[in-house]
């Protein structure tokens, strides 16, 4: 392969890499680390042997990937408060037009769903993405994890019971999503608590990640009377300049408010039976460093290879 061929193949298949390792890490940061590791072993590999650089490409990320998160889980231990996952931009729309695969990838970079996936083994995860996320087949798995494609199909299925059992059940329609988005920022915004608190589930649950760095709580908020008076107080509390947008983060539609052009909170929420069941508060500013947005432009979020 000439230079310019071997990047070419490296970048054809970036988005793959970089959804892989994401939905391993969990954090955007760590995930560009190791597709640049990627790209380092495989700018230098001697190719001669290599008949499938996809399939190649992807055991490299996997592999880097899983030895990142056995480093990676030490911090969690130390986080400050809730743990969420670093929130990313999907714009699926664009480029998944397939409404089975769309839902597919959005559920499996879900917050819900990457929250859970911190609770699998690193073998377990790396299944678990490659084979409900994007689909590949036992038998390359096993090549890729360099483990018996019977060993692979048990990893799968424990980890798959896993998922379900602890997943919590969402109403998948994006349109019910986006509506009670819009409805709770106008009730939150518009000073209608009564509107608000109509919003939530009784059981509802709010999550916040600040990382110790921001003002959020440090403990998950439980029912409808004190999630929703929380929220009120917030939607009170509006620093001058700040500007908020609809955008469509890990895989659904999310609040980004934004003060002086830089992200201060992602908000979003899960729904069931028509109503907020859960909803994810991120204030931690590492996390929110990469969502820059300019007059609205979603493109201008994060680089294209983000959408994962």
């Amino acid at each position: 392969m000439t230079a310019d061929t071997v990047t070419d193949v490296f970048e054809e298949n970036r988005a793959v890499l970089t959804g892989v390792a994401y939905r391993m890490l969990g954090r955007v940061a760590d995930a560009e680390d190791v597709v640049q590791d990627a790209w380092l072993r495989w700018s230098s590999a001697d190719r001669e042997d290599v008949r499938e650089p996809r399939a190649f490409l992807v055991r490299v990320t996997t592999r880097l990937a899983i030895d990142r998160l056995r480093h990676v889980r030490s911090r969690h231990e130390a986080y400050v408060g809730p743990w969420l996952p670093e929130p990313v931009v999907t714009a699926y729309g664009l480029s998944v037009p397939d409404t089975v695969e769309h839902a597919v990838l959005a559920e499996s970079v879900s917050l819900a769903v990457l929250v859970v996936l911190e609770s699998l083994s690193p073998l377990e995860r790396a299944v678990f993405v490659l084979r409900e996320a994007f689909g590949f087949p036992y038998a390359e798995i096993a090549t890729t994890l360099d483990r018996s494609e019977a060993a692979v199909r048990q990893l799968a299925g424990r980890a798959r019971r896993h998922v379900e059992e602890r997943k919590p059940r969402y109403d998948v329609d994006p349109a019910l999503r986006r509506d009670l988005t819009e409805r709770f920022l106008a009730a939150a915004s518009g000073g209608d608590l009564k509107r608000l608190l109509a919003l939530l589930a009784p059981d509802v649950r709010l999550v916040s990640d600040s990382g110790g760095k921001s003002k959020a709580p440090r403990r998950i908020i439980e029912s409808a009377d004190k999630v929703g008076r929380f929220l009120f107080a917030v939607g009170q509390d509006r620093p001058e300049g700040m500007e908020v947008r609809i955008v469509e983060l890990n895989g659904g539609p999310a609040l980004v408010l934004t003060v002086g052009g830089r992200t201060d909170t992602v908000f979003q929420v899960e729904v069931a039976k028509g109503v907020v069941q859960d909803a994810y508060l991120i204030r931690n500013p590492d996390k929110l460093a990469g969502l820059s947005f300019v007059q609205g432009d979603v493109s201008t979020a994060v680089p294209s290879a983000w959408r994962v």
